[in-house]
């Protein structure tokens, strides 16, 4: 029991003023639109040449865990999320704050990202050695079938209808391949310099869940009849504290699927978000109540983003593969103070990675107690008049999507996309599928191309995609899925009648 043995280094004052300063600046910047943990992790790493390695480390681990958390402030009060993990969080987190619960919202997202975060955790102590031999199991076969089960949670994601959550899905898997291609080299549909690169997930992401709100509020002008009133209930903890724990089959799917995505490298959180929203609406008896403000779909949207977040850095840690985009930048801070990740690495640098570990896990806590102490303040920002709101939330927009290359280019890319999704909302269709379009795409076609490749000098694609016990298991999990949306949509339209 190593880590017991270490604990007392994170209650020294410099790890603690680290560990505090990391969880609230973490969470502020979580919930500015734009400020991915990728990104946030990535600013901290230069203010960390001069700590001493665990020193470093704790206040990279504070600032990914309290961001991921933070996400949720933006994705419930403006319905933008602040990052792609917080993407399902908006289906019912910003439905709740229109009806003034906001405060309630997210208290229930901070309580339920405690309780994933440290089960997260507690799986990165506990099972490290066979947990990345199960990471290790996945090849490029089965990352892509599983983008292709991400691809099918679409069609439940569209209340309205399975065909236009694949149709926008679709748009989103087109809007993936502009850009020249990573394997081939190929440039496709690069209309404008400003797509050289692609289509940045940051820019689409705020371009699409922002210009929609900002155009519609705008488009209520500054009159009094038009200005929506919300007033913020106030909802004691100790009712929260009830309902997470009473909400127990969404916990268990939360934080059951936030880890095993965060096992697979190069997933992300964003699809452990989505997949486990998709997972409790569908073996929910309140299926009807998601979309409208439920409180479910917060609880295991927020529990599966944190839940992923220790299970990410088990392949990062024990065979230097990063779990998530955010583990790929904390890998780079290990290599930058010399410590290169490996099966010995437990052995060589026990006085730094166990500390960094336990940092984590008091880590959680602060976050939850600093999040929920903000909730009902936070809460407030319902309140303020839509025409002042759009003007604030353009502005983060823009500043967001600049932010990330700083380049114009993508500040028109999430123009473009903004505007063309208020029209697309206008037939019915939601962002929320296409942003899941654009994020699985790469990581479906790049796992397939390379496959096929590798297929040819064997037996052949049919047997490399479909034999073996894992393929088989996924590909009947993806027509399971299908086949589920399908008689679900076809049945609440029968009892409709």
């Amino acid at each position: 029991m190593d880590f017991i043995f270490y604990f007392g280094e994170v209650f020294t004052l410099t790890s603690m003023l680290l560990l505090i300063g990391g969880t609230i600046g973490g969470l502020i910047m979580g919930a500015t639109p734009g400020l991915s943990p990728t990104m946030t992790v990535a600013l901290l790493i230069p203010f960390t040449f001069n700590m001493t390695p665990v020193h470093g480390l704790i206040l990279l681990g504070a600032a990914y865990t309290s961001t991921v958390a933070g996400g949720a402030v933006s994705a419930i009060l403006l319905k933008i999320p602040g990052a792609p993990a917080n993407i399902a969080t908006t289906l019912d987190g910003n439905a709740m704050a229109r009806k003034g619960e906001g405060a309630k919202a997210l208290q229930l997202s901070f309580i339920a990202s405690l309780i994933g975060g440290i089960f997260g955790v507690f799986l990165l102590i506990f099972l490290t050695p066979i947990l990345a031999k199960m990471a290790n199991s996945f090849g490029y076969s089965h990352t892509f079938w599983l983008a292709i089960i991400g691809v099918t949670v679409i069609g439940s994601l569209e209340a309205g209808s399975v065909v236009k959550g694949l149709l926008s899905g679709c748009i989103g898997m087109w809007l993936a391949t502009i850009g020249f291609d990573d394997i081939q080299g190929v440039k496709r549909f690069v209309f404008h310099p400003a797509l050289g690169g692609g289509v940045n997930i940051i820019p689409a992401l705020i371009g699409l869940f922002a210009i929609p709100q900002v155009i519609s509020m705008f488009a209520k002008g500054r009159s009094q009849n038009n200005v929506e009133q919300i007033k913020v209930k106030k909802h004691p903890i100790s009712k929260a504290f009830r309902e997470v724990f009473s909400r127990k089959r969404a916990v268990l799917i939360g934080t059951s699927i936030g880890s095993l995505i965060g096992l697979i490298p190069g997933v992300g959180g964003q699809i452990a978000g989505l997949l486990a929203y998709d997972q409790a609406k569908k073996l929910s008896p309140e299926k009807q109540k998601f979309g409208t403000g439920h409180s479910e779909g917060v609880i295991a949207a927020e529990s599966a983003n944190n839940a992923m977040v220790g299970p990410s850095l088990v392949p990062l840690l024990t065979l230097s593969i990063p779990g998530s985009p955010t583990a790929a930048v904390l890998l780079g801070g290990l290599i930058i103070h010399g410590i290169f990740p490996g099966p010995t690495l437990f052995q060589q640098y026990p006085e730094v990675i166990w500390p960094f570990i336990n940092s984590m896990l008091i880590g959680q806590i602060l976050m939850c107690i600093f999040g929920i102490y903000i909730a009902s303040l936070a809460a407030r920002v319902a309140q303020v008049p839509q025409f002042v709101m759009a003007a604030i939330v353009l502005g983060l927009a823009a500043f967001g999507s600049f932010a990330v290359q700083q380049s114009m280019g993508d500040v028109y890319v999430m123009v473009v996309l903004g505007t063309m999704m208020y029209f697309l909302e206008r037939f019915g269709f939601s962002a929320a599928p296409l942003v899941l379009g654009l994020i699985l795409g790469p990581i479906a076609e790049s796992n397939f191309v390379t496959g096929s490749l590798i297929s040819t000098a064997q037996n052949g694609p049919f047997v490399y995609f479909f034999t073996g016990g894992l393929n088989i298991l996924l590909v009947s999990i993806v027509i399971l899925s299908v086949g589920f949306s399908i008689w679900s949509e076809f049945n609440s339209k029968r009892q409709s009648q």
